[in-house]
């Protein structure tokens, strides 16, 4: 059987491919504009049958990529490459897309044929050459012609940019190439490990939420460009094929969970945060989704998310901007560049702008600035704290300063009141001592005479006798008896009696030495 197909094949031709001539100059072709391609929507056409189809059933390709988007139908492709000199010529034909599900390349020959089974529904290893694209050698000896058919069928868009390459010249390329992703993955993970200490520093929940979407989105690209297929699981097909789903949804996931936190929606506007809290809700479901459902409704769905959330990211941070948040500016941005270069990827995808270069690489470029970008805005958040920081100080200093210049103030009014007061209190027990000693002095003069009275006399008495019981000394006392007293205040009245007793008061005072 093998060898009838081949027979077959060589005896059939090619009258339906178009044809390119080469030599040793050409270093590096597309075959996008020379392709001829026709649809088998049956999808049980097998390398035979799509030899005997007439020619009128082949279609040129017009655009710079084949492209078909989102399709059921199986592709046939086909070429015929010559070599018209005298010298052998080595080629390889790169198909440049990863997340192709079946590819099938014959090689049909004058001397012989090929058939290379390829796709990332086929373990990795089952590739002619180690590469995350597909790529088949193809060897071209003197005035050689060889017909190439490519059967392509994949759940994923379906496009397939076709480069012929001299092998040399396509390692030089490929290694600038992989310098430029190994740049982008390097950013990447230096941004993720810098967040993740500023977290591990700061215990502040934006920065995880960061961290975790910075390594998702990079993991959805590697997956989507063949790299983790080729370096981490180049034997889980299953896995391979949901990977891209799961790694975009935790993208959006996690990139919303940092929107809300960053942009403290929760406390700016209660709309927004309940519409993100409604996405988050949305991507965990679709990530149990694409473990259920096929791959081509679920990609549909993830991409649909995705570019809801990146709108609803752009929408939250222009609103933060215009209302104060200083940081929402930088944020803005990033988003924006997150946003055209995934639109600009779906628009790839669908078949509704060309594949080219800019397209390829304007989610990475998206990405690369959307990271840089929020690195300025985190770092503007950590100054912005940091400037809060101080100023709550330097308030708190003031307050401080404030509050000890009004306790002082108050120490030194209630030392000048204390003071007031005692002085106020002495003058008052001063006045009050003087007060009694008046008052004694009166309680023991007789008020007619101004001598000392009985009272005074008794009390002084009593205080010799108790000093004399401690200290021994002579005491004497002295009566004074005025005579007539009575008759003379009788015959001349109790008036003239007041006067005589101040006139005997008066010659006593003066009789007794001062005390």
């Amino acid at each position: 059987m093998p060898l009838l197909f081949f027979v077959v094949l060589l005896i059939s031709g090619s009258l339906s491919a178009s044809t390119i001539e080469l030599d040793s100059t050409n270093l590096s072709r597309s075959l996008a504009n020379d392709l001829s391609y026709f649809e088998d929507d049956t999808n049980i056409m097998d390398i035979l049958e799509v030899q005997s189809q007439p020619t009128t059933r082949w279609q040129k390709n017009d655009f710079h990529s084949f492209n078909k988007g989102y399709s059921h139908s199986t592709w046939w492709l086909t070429i015929t490459l010559v070599n018209p000199g005298n010298q052998d010529l080595q080629r390889l034909m790169e198909i440049g897309y990863p997340v192709l599900d079946y590819i099938d390349v014959y090689l049909v020959g004058r001397e012989q044929s090929k058939h290379f089974a390829m796709g990332d529904k086929l373990p990795f290893h089952q590739r002619p050459i180690n590469h995350r694209h597909f790529v088949v050698p193809i060897h071209l000896a003197a005035d050689e012609s060889v017909t190439v058919y490519i059967r392509l069928r994949s759940t994923s868009a379906l496009q397939a940019p076709i480069q012929l390459w001299e092998p040399t010249y396509f390692h030089d390329a490929d290694r600038t190439k992989s310098i430029i992703h190994g740049m982008y993955f390097g950013i990447m993970l230096v941004m993720a490990l810098y967040n993740l200490f500023v977290f591990l520093a700061v215990g502040e929940k934006s920065y995880i939420f960061y961290v975790l979407f910075v390594v998702s989105f990079p993991l959805f690209l590697a997956s989507l460009n063949g790299f983790t297929f080729q370096y981490l699981w180049p034997g889980a097909t299953q896995w391979n094929d949901k990977a891209i789903l799961v790694f975009l949804t935790l993208s959006v996931i996690f990139g919303t969970l940092f929107t809300l936190k960053f942009l403290d929606l929760k406390n700016t506007n209660r709309f927004f945060y309940q519409a993100g809290r409604v996405f988050i809700a949305n991507g965990i479901l679709v990530l149990g989704l694409a473990f259920i459902i096929p791959y081509d409704p679920a990609i549909f769905i993830v991409i649909g998310s995705a570019c809801v959330c990146c709108i609803f990211g752009v929408w939250g941070g222009f609103y933060r901007w215009f209302t104060g948040g200083l940081s929402a500016k930088y944020y803005t941005l990033a988003w924006s560049g997150v946003l055209v270069g995934g639109l600009i990827m779906a628009l790839s995808k669908n078949n509704i702008i060309n594949k080219t270069l800019l397209s390829d690489y304007a989610t990475q470029i998206g990405s690369a600035l959307e990271v840089m970008l929020l690195s300025f805005a985190l770092a503007e958040r950590i100054n912005q704290e940091r400037r809060m920081r101080y100023q709550a100080q330097e308030d708190a200093l003031r307050t401080e300063r404030a509050l000890r210049f009004t306790q002082e103030q108050a120490l030194e009014t209630q030392k000048r009141t204390t003071e007031n007061l005692e002085i106020r209190v002495q003058e008052r027990t001063r006045d009050l001592e003087l007060l009694n000693q008046k008052l004694e002095r009166l309680s023991d003069t007789d008020q007619l005479t101004g001598l000392n009275n009985r009272r005074f006399l008794d009390r002084t008495v009593n205080e010799l006798l108790k000093s004399r019981e401690k200290a021994p000394f002579p005491v004497a006392c002295l009566l004074i008896d005025v005579d007539h007293f009575k008759s003379f205040n009788d015959l001349y009245g109790h008036q003239t009696g007041d006067r005589c007793l101040c006139l005997v008061a008066k010659k006593i005072k003066h009789s007794l030495p001062a005390s």
